[in-house]
């Protein structure tokens, strides 16, 4: 009767109050709208979308699937959600009775009296089931299981953005392999320009009507030029192999699919600011981090107060061991326990104070992640409308280069210009177009920022593996027509179509 009793007032004392502050969400200013963001506030956002239909080329979905099945870092991640849930399944077992069980057999001799030389041997046997329930009156054990939990949610929140990291990251840097590729098609361009050039002068130089000097200087622009394409060579392994790590691989080479020019990215709105703090990993991470810190100081509470618990044991004591289940050698006990502390020397107090501490530094990190997260959406904004005008402006400059080119050359063999008007009309557009290759590469990676900033693919929970549509057996018979073979799974997706990049491609340089 007893013991239905505290059972039940157990229960009721969980499903209640336990010690310690209730969680309050810190209070962060939220901004109405991010700064730079020239479009209407819309609660529809780039992070809407699962990465698959962010990225269209089929090499790079194929090479970020490849990643988030082998990647180490992912692995660590994984590993450490493992952990984090055996530790809240652990500290969840608090709130059972504890058995354990114990045995022992032995002999012993002893003698009857002092100046007696007989002597009497003892068999035993001895078995117990030992019973412990501590009743959490207080809520200690509750607020242990609150904190593991929140630890298990940081985990689960760190290893989503760790999922996002990869898919960015290889992203990112396919996307430099793929302007490193259009680096390398610019130097052989350049060499073999220059190379028609030292032609030129060297049959004019022949002719007797241009100088050594002009020879030279154009040996020399084309010895410039030879130099390029090492150093690009270099930059492209480089990628590949951290490209390669990302992949789980040894390092290798990287297939390519798509060109730079023609990799489409979505033109979405941001969202609200409001919903980035349920979006961002990094942020949900750090409130978890508050919320286990706050359970943190609920426990260092109840250490200051009384554990009270149900102990029992069940038994039997015989001389032999087939006796020892019989009701006449049985033993058992059943006892309320209370132990209280009285003095540690400050123990108790100091790890009070320190868990407060903890929270302190936990509420301050949430709070400064989630101003760095306003700050980093904000900033990526900025960049991906300004980055689009810088490479329409790189556009411009190399069209104009490209036909000051063609005019000096023109104007060279006409004798109307000198050899230095060639040369540095050649030497201006080279290096334009590796400007206006990093500034699409620059453009993209805009897109790709903005949407690791916005916290992309949230949704996705920790399943980020695209998830193919099953066909049904009409679309199974059904013959697909030519549009909609070529036809995008996204196509009602705004697409960043850099459409002006074709307005003014008049020269294979430009592509």
């Amino acid at each position: 009767m007893v013991f239905r009793f505290l059972t039940i007032l157990s229960l009721c004392l969980y499903v209640g109050c336990a010690i310690g502050p209730n969680y309050k969400r810190p209070v962060v200013e939220i901004p109405e709208a991010y700064r730079g963001d020239l479009q209407e506030a819309t609660a529809k956002s780039l992070a809407d979308l699962p990465w698959w239909e962010v990225f269209q080329d089929p090499v790079l979905v194929q090479l970020i699937e490849t990643a988030l099945q082998n990647n180490l870092n992912l692995e660590i991640a994984v590993a450490r959600t493992e952990q984090a849930y055996r530790q809240s399944v652990a500290t969840k077992s608090a709130f059972y009775p504890q058995a354990s069980a114990n045995g022992s057999a032995g002999k012993s001799r002893t003698q009857t009296f002092v100046y007696q030389t007989n002597s009497v041997e003892y068999t035993s046997y001895v078995g117990a089931l030992n019973v412990a329930w501590e009743i959490d009156i207080w809520g200690r054990i509750r607020r242990a299981s609150e904190s593991a939990k929140a630890q298990l949610l940081a985990s689960e929140d760190f290893q989503r953005g760790v999922l996002l990291s990869i898919v960015a990251d290889v992203a990112t840097l396919y996307f430099a392999l793929l302007e490193l590729d259009r680096s390398r098609i610019i130097s052989i361009e350049a060499v073999e320009a220059f190379e028609d050039t030292l032609t030129l002068f060297t049959r004019k130089y022949t002719g007797g009507v241009a100088s050594k000097l002009e020879v030279t200087r154009a040996a020399a622009a084309e010895a410039q030029a030879a130099a390029w394409l090492p150093a690009v060579d270099i930059e492209i392994a480089k990628v590949e192999n951290m490209l390669s790590v990302l992949l789980g691989q040894p390092p290798g080479k990287i297939p390519r699919g798509i060109p730079l020019i023609d990799q489409r990215l979505p033109d979405l709105p941001v969202g609200l600011p409001s919903s980035l703090m349920e979006r961002r990993p990094d942020v949900r991470q750090a409130e978890q981090e508050v919320v286990s810190a706050n359970a943190q100081v609920g426990v260092a509470m109840g250490n200051f107060l009384p554990r009270i618990g149900l102990v029992a044991m069940w038994g039997g004591a015989t001389e032999n061991l087939g006796d020892i289940s019989s009701g006449s050698t049985s033993l058992w006990n059943v006892a309320g326990e209370l132990s209280a502390p009285l003095f540690k020397g400050g123990l108790l107090y100091s790890e009070y104070k320190a868990k407060q501490a903890y929270w302190e530094e936990a509420k301050a990190n949430y709070e400064l992640t989630a101003l760095n997260a306003f700050a980093e959406v904000s900033s990526t904004i900025v960049d991906r409308r300004l980055r689009t005008e810088q490479r329409i402006a790189r556009q411009r400059q190399v069209s104009q280069l490209t036909e000051s080119v063609q005019l000096s050359i023109t104007r060279y063999e006409q004798g109307l210009a000198n050899y230095f008007e060639v040369l540095q009309a050649q030497q201006d557009l080279f290096p334009a177009e590796f400007d206006l290759a990093q500034a699409r590469l620059d453009e993209r990676l805009a897109v790709i920022n903005l949407y690791r900033a916005l916290g992309g693919g949230w949704e996705l929970d920790l399943n980020w593996m695209p998830v193919a549509d099953e066909p049904t057996e009409e679309t199974k018979t059904q013959p697909k027509t030519k549009s909609e073979t070529s036809a995008s799974g996204s196509a009602s997706v705004p697409i960043v179509s850099s459409s002006s990049d074709s307005a003014v491609q008049k020269s294979p340089s430009n592509q």
